[in-house]
């Protein structure tokens, strides 16, 4: 009967968001269920290989390409993923030029056979409710962030207490398993809006999506029980039970090439970093990626590589420096950090395959921003992790690393940084803490061993859970009879 259905994803053109969208289509297709993937120009180019690997594997996923208004909402042309923007001040631009997607995608939704049964949408894209709602399906909404995000969003929400709170004043998370403290500074943009004109923009946009989300049918998420059981539990109660934890997505990748091209065909110079990796001992490289759409700037990330080459150990750093990347260039240049640390650390441009990096035996630790795919991955490649988190929900993804998981150590971030607001010298970080942190995950003593040991663990269950039995193969077909049977009822009437 899965076969008789159709699912349509419309994800948001981001990495963070269209990546494990990607991978969710093939992992819903192998449940003989139909998928169709809307994607623009620019990012099948991207994301094209992995699709079409799976597609001529058998697969039935098919691409529905839709221009990108680009040049229309005021951005520059081809430029269709959020990590394009030559600025974040083009953020607003960006989503209205998403929402202008709607008309061309009812234009053609006549085409699409069979009827698609339901849209599952990223949550940012608030208009596909509109279009679910017109063709009367259910709208799904697809949250790449964890249920202890879900949860503490939600408390937050209805409890207000971080209204009562000075910025740097701890208090306690409400209604949560763990007694977990957090400020007010660390929250996400809902609850702690940066001064400037853009960050007031971006909090509209924020509390328009959080107030569709709330009529979604039902919610699909990138997590897996045995990760956040209690949390998954509470959050289910919350949602008259429609949550689906269906992850972890980047299992589904399970050859390497899958892996290096998973954020992008053209990603770089693998072969060398593996061949590097290949030459280090088991368990000695720090790995340290902030994400593709990093807000370090200049002198912090001074402070990161100087850290890593003072620490001692074998590091990967990838470099990201987005409008700032020329004065980050500079630096390396003139400072000859990349001459000097030869042997020791290897710099990636670009896009990295973390993936495939994490999966080598060379690595021992994950130096991360926290963002949830990133920290998942983490998760799956059993490596502890030394996190940095810096704005939306990345405080909140430390928290379960470090304290509900126990398989991570803070490097010391206290406060999110805002879209736009980023002060030019501003210093959270110092070498001495990344020197110090590095140590102590990379530490042979009781404590270090245990977080290797949790680690492992988790790696060991992520890749269980997606296997016949696993609870999030259950999740998915739970996920699949669900839509099933609201189609049939559809039909019937």
């Amino acid at each position: 009967m899965a076969s008789n259905l159709h699912f349509l994803l419309i994800p948001l053109m981001c990495p963070g968001h269209l990546i494990p969208m990607v991978d969710m289509a093939k992992l819903i297709a192998q449940q003989s269920v139909a998928v169709t993937i809307v994607i623009t120009p620019r990012n099948v180019q991207r994301y094209g290989s992995v699709l079409n690997r799976a597609i001529a594997s058998g697969l039935p996923i098919r691409i529905r390409k839709l221009r990108f208004p680009a040049s229309e909402s005021g951005l520059p042309e081809e430029c269709e993923s959020l990590d394009d923007l030559p600025s974040f001040s083009l953020s607003k631009n960006f989503f209205e030029a998403s929402a202008k997607l709607q008309q061309p995608l009812e234009e053609v939704f006549g085409e699409l056979k069979p009827r698609p049964s339901c849209i599952i949408s990223d949550k940012h894209l608030a208009w596909t409710a509109d279009v679910a709602r017109k063709h009367q399906i259910p709208w799904v909404i697809f949250d790449g962030m964890s249920c202890f995000t879900q949860l503490s969003t939600h408390n937050l929400f209805v409890s207000k207490i971080h209204e009562k709170m000075a910025d740097s004043e701890p208090f306690i998370l409400p209604g949560l398993p763990d007694s977990i403290v957090m400020t007010k500074s660390q929250l996400p943009e809902l609850f702690n809006p940066g001064n400037s004109t853009q960050a007031k923009e971006m909090k509209t946009i924020i509390e328009h999506i959080r107030a569709t989300e709330l009529g979604a049918y039902g919610t699909v998420l990138n997590s897996f029980e045995e990760l956040e059981r209690r949390y998954i539990d509470e959050y289910k109660k919350l949602k008259h039970g429609r949550v689906w934890c269906i992850g972890p997505f980047s299992q589904s990748n399970k050859n390497d090439l899958d892996k290096a091209q998973r954020g992008s065909k053209d990603s770089i110079n693998e072969h060398d970093c593996m061949k590097w990796l290949d030459s280090q001992h088991p368990g000695s490289v720090i790995y340290a990626c902030l994400g593709s759409l990093s807000l370090l700037t200049p002198p912090q990330f001074i402070e990161l590589a100087l850290g890593l080459e003072e620490s001692g150990f074998p590091f990967i750093l990838v470099v990201k420096g987005r409008s700032r990347a020329e004065e980050i260039e500079k630096w390396l240049a003139e400072d000859g950090f990349e001459e000097r640390v030869k042997g020791q650390g290897v710099l990636v441009r670009g896009w990295a395959p973390q993936v495939l990096i994490l999966s080598h035996p060379a690595v021992g630790a994950f130096l991360t921003h926290c963002g949830w795919n990133s920290t998942i991955e983490g998760f799956c490649a059993g490596v502890p992790m030394i996190t940095w988190p810096q704005f939306t929900d990345q405080f909140f993804n430390e928290r379960v690393v470090v304290e509900v998981v126990g398989t991570g150590v803070a490097v010391g971030a206290q406060t999110v940084m805002h879209y736009g607001e980023d002060d030019a010298a501003r210093i959270q970080v110092k070498r001495e803490d990344v020197c110090k942190v590095a140590k102590i995950i990379m530490d042979e003593g009781r404590e270090a061993e245990e977080r290797r040991q949790k680690a492992k663990y988790f790696s060991e269950m992520a890749g269980k859970v997606i296997e016949e039995a696993g609870s999030s193969q259950l999740n998915l077909k739970l996920f699949i009879e669900d839509i099933m049977l609201h189609t049939n009822k559809g039909l019937a009437a």
